[in-house]
């Protein structure tokens, strides 16, 4: 059965990009690709043109999540699940899969109203290798994996985990934690050999709660975690770490008010369903008031 592969790019909507520029390079040690689009530029973290579209407007969120496909026919496949299911999309033009730098794609929402866009054929830029913002002892945990994982809004997650099953992913319920306002039962979802690309079932104010990018090596979130001290970029959680990815991270806010968590030393997805109750270590909250739950 054909279905998604990986994260592939995200587009964010930003208010402040010059704050941003900044940000993504001296921080978190992404590339800046700015191609004098005027009301866009991008981050690289791999040999792909993008992994992410930053569009500067008066907002401050998650434009739009794009979920890569093998190919032309596997994006045929799955819109054939979703329009069978009662899903509606619509199939990009030829001028909106040139804006992204893709060969095809679909546009359509997921039941909480998240955009998404499920496209095949990314531009990838070989001869131009990946040049960090900020010295790296290494690289990004990309590749197969694709860029990381998020956190999404989600109104009703037993919905929205039919949803993104029709697209193939997999995964269930992983933690059972405690909140002042119960017990939080949140999703993670998978779709290759990332433990999760995908969670949702803990909500916010935003469309996205967090988004998760790796290091490759233990060297570089120390960097970031330094860097970060030293700027006085506010920490909601310390260092820790997750016991169902088993990842060493830490979130902190950026300059759009979302979470950003860097990792390092992330497991493979399951093979078979468990759940925890709490992290191994760490992950204690800084910054009071920011949400009830941070995974």
């Amino acid at each position: 059965m054909a279905g998604v592969t990986e994260l592939g790019y995200l587009g964010i909507n930003v208010s402040d990009g010059d704050a941003w520029r900044k940000f993504g390079t001296e921080v978190v040690g992404l590339e800046l690709l700015d191609e004098g689009e005027g009301d866009r530029f991008y981050f690289r973290m791999d040999s792909w043109h993008h992994r992410f579209v930053v569009h500067v407007n008066d907002k401050d969120d998650m434009a739009y999540a794009g979920w890569r496909v093998a190919d032309a026919e596997a994006l045929a496949e799955i819109l054939a699940r979703l329009d069978g299911a009662g899903f509606a999309y619509r199939m990009g033009t030829m001028e909106e899969a040139a804006e992204r730098r893709v060969l095809g794609l679909a546009k359509l929402t997921d039941p909480s109203g998240n955009p998404l866009e499920l496209f095949y054929g990314p531009l990838i830029d070989a001869h131009m290798p990946f040049h960090p913002g900020r010295r790296m002892h290494g690289k990004f945990v990309t590749g197969a994996e694709g860029l990381g994982h998020m956190l999404i809004h989600a109104d009703d997650p037993v919905e929205s985990h039919r949803f993104y099953s029709l697209l193939g992913m997999k995964g269930a319920v992983q933690y059972h934690l405690r909140s002042p306002k119960g017990t939080v039962q949140p999703v993670f979802m998978h779709c290759n050999d990332r433990q999760h690309s995908l969670a949702f079932g803990v909500n916010g104010d935003k469309r996205l709660n967090h988004l998760m990018l790796e290091y490759a090596e233990l060297n570089d979130l120390g960097k970031a975690h330094d860097i970060v001290r030293s700027q006085g970029i506010d920490v909601a959680l310390q260092l820790g770490k997750h016991s169902n990815d088993e990842a060493l991270t830490f979130y902190f806010v950026t300059p759009s008010g979302w979470l950003l968590e860097l990792g390092w030393g992330a497991a493979k997805a399951f093979l078979q369903q468990q759940y925890h109750l709490n992290d191994v270590f760490g992950h204690g909250i800084e910054v009071s008031g920011m949400h009830d739950v941070e995974l």
